[in-house]
């Protein structure tokens, strides 16, 4: 072994070692093999520093933004309360559904991209049902990884493929990896919600003292609860045409609306311009007079059990107490315009242990008095910077942009259907998703950089130079070249468990990508000294390069998800060891079955 293959062994070593022990954190690790590859000289400065405008990394960045502007458009909140409706019963439900969620989206789009657009969602979802995201965060990066072994589309699949069509071979077809993948998505949702859930670690983050399911412990504490109603207007009724404003709906009627569904449609925050007309169903709050009711053309439907529809409106709930320092004490909410100034609805005060609910805009307040209020989070995000308010609580899921929603959305499938169909690079499609996001006002750029997972950034760029470093000094050879004499006398199981293992091996060193890149060739160059099935054995490769579970390293999902999860090294062996190894004998199988192996 020359001295570029030795020094580069070394380093991986000793990176290794000090990933297993974790005495230092993963992405420094990272910058300290690239600054050793390159003293070294094993790398060149350009090698070295690759790794920043590698693909990964600008994917990377392009979904951080992309993911950020479906955040705060509302997106991410509409695909987590569908998955929460899906699997709300248990912590199985819950893994289960966002494993085969992810599973179903990695069939057809890029697997960070999948990460990139469920990972909020999740993270909403986690708060929702009171889980913490350790117990999440992993199913949803091992079903992109198992998803993608079930389809032509994941990268390491395709450039097997690639390697194949070259070499002379039939290239594989978009649904030749699904007999051996599809049953490895079920072995891994099964694997997850038996063993996996006893071996995933519970970890309590900061996030989790954030107030879980804020609508309904906040309308228990106020006792909304006792006076929320739905009702509809009927065609008789006289202020029906009129807008809020015109109808002076709170005085005349003493109910609060707090969501207007038209025509029996999805729920929209009210608004002082907003018109009310015959059949739209509006949840409001006081107290009913069946008289006044009845002369006003409304008609009762049901008492509410919680404030559901305001969450689903995309409207947001907060408590805000009277800044001491402000010049609101002594006066009235009308007196200071609060709705008008504020563009916010309090629906009530808390006073000395107790809630006000009754004729709110004449209630002078007092030092020590803390407001319920309901309006859009963005206008609830202006009063941090207002010192006449401090924010005590306010729902972290909450849309800053729902005007948004459907821009960011199209953006999003219009970025993400261009790379699906190969119109031009992930990396580039994505990217140019994100500059169109920002360009249209879903995302500023001082949110765009608060979004970027630097962590996620540096480790994968600086463990770049080593897969660099084992391809050019020679080291892959010198690994590989006893292998390859000893194969001939090997039964054909046994050479694409070889194949198998080195492609999960150098996936966690190197990515899946780069093995594929190290091993199709090796993999057709045994196939024709064997007299073997090429395309086989390829496949073989293909899924090895995809088993990515029991390193942070084997996969971007895997590092996308370490910061939310909590996890270290040892979390990700402890559980995604024993899939590997599940999943080997399920390759092996699916080989023999549908590949002659």
């Amino acid at each position: 072994m020359e001295f570029p293959a030795f020094f580069t062994l070394v380093v991986m070593i000793l990176a290794a070692a000090l990933f297993i022990s974790e005495r230092v954190r993963p992405d420094l690790v990272a910058l300290i093999v690239l600054v050793f590859l390159g003293i070294g000289g094993i790398v060149t400065p350009q090698e070295a520093f690759a790794g920043f405008s590698g693909s990964a990394v600008i994917t990377i960045l392009g979904i951080s933004i992309l993911s950020e502007a479906l955040r705060q458009t509302g997106v991410t909140r509409w695909l987590g309360t569908h998955m929460h409706r899906l699997g709300a019963r248990t912590e199985k439900h819950l893994i289960l559904t966002t494993l085969l969620v992810s599973a179903g989206l990695s069939l057809l789009m890029n697997n960070i991209a999948v990460v990139g657009v469920l990972l909020p969602a999740v993270l909403g979802l986690a708060r929702r049902s009171h889980t913490s995201p350790s117990r999440l965060m992993m199913p949803l990066a091992y079903g992109t990884a198992l998803g993608g072994m079930a389809t032509l589309l994941t990268t390491a699949n395709l450039i097997v493929s690639n390697a194949l069509k070259d070499a002379g071979y039939a290239p594989f077809g978009l649904l030749d990896f699904f007999p051996v993948g599809a049953p490895l998505v079920v072995l891994g949702a099964v694997y997850m919600v038996t063993l996996g859930i006893r071996l995933m670690p519970h970890y309590t983050h900061e996030d989790d003292t954030l107030p879980q399911q804020l609508h309904e412990k906040l309308s228990q504490l106020y006792g909304l609860t006792r006076r929320l109603y739905e009702i509809e207007v009927l065609p008789t009724c006289p202020l029906a045409g009129q807008t809020l404003r015109e109808a002076r709906w709170l005085q005349r009627t003493g109910l609060r609306i707090l969501t207007v569904r038209p025509q029996g449609r999805i729920n929209l925050p009210p608004f002082p311009g907003m018109r009310v007309h015959p059949g739209d169903v509006l949840v409001v709050q006081g107290i009913l007079q069946m008289e006044q009711m009845d002369a006003l053309g409304l008609r009762f439907l049901r008492a509410l059990p919680d404030l559901q529809p305001i969450a689903e409106s995309g409207l947001a709930l907060a408590e805000i107490i009277v800044s001491p320092h402000g010049g609101l004490i002594g006066r009235t909410l009308q007196e200071v315009h609060f709705n008008e100034t504020y563009q916010l609805q309090v629906l009530g005060i808390w006073r000395e242990g107790a809630p006000l609910l009754d004729d709110l805009g004449s209630v002078r307040i007092r030092e020590g008095d803390t407001l319920l209020v309901q309006g859009a989070a963005e206008r609830l995000h202006l009063l941090r910077h207002n010192s006449d308010w401090i924010v005590l609580e306010e729902d972290p899921d909450a849309p800053l942009k729902p005007e948004r929603f459907g821009l960011s959305l199209g953006i999003t499938a219009l970025a993400l259907g261009t790379a699906a169909f190969n119109l031009l690079p992930v990396s580039l499609a994505v990217f140019g998703g994100a500059v169109l996001l920002l360009l249209t006002g879903c995302l500023d750029m001082q949110e765009a950089y608060h979004a970027v997972e630097w962590k996620a950034i540096f480790l994968i760029a600086g463990m770049w130079p080593l897969s660099t470093a084992m391809r050019t000094s020679g080291l892959v050879n010198d690994l590989l070249q006893p292998l390859m004499g000893g194969m001939g006398q090997l039964p054909v199981w046994m050479v694409a468990l070889i194949l198998i293992v080195l492609a999960f091996i150098f996936t966690q060193i190197m990515s899946g990508q780069v093995a594929a890149l190290v091993l199709a060739p090796v993999a057709i160059t045994v196939a024709s000294h064997l007299h073997l099935d090429a395309r086989a054995l390829g496949m073989a490769v293909a899924l090895g390069c995809s088993l990515s579970f029991p390193t942070p390293f084997g996969h971007p999902v895997n590092v996308l998800v370490m910061t939310p999860g909590g996890y270290t090294f040892r979390d990700y062996f402890r559980v995604g060891m024993p899939l590997t190894l599940l999943a080997i004998v399920f390759i092996l199988t699916g080989l023999h079955l549908f590949w002659g192996i």
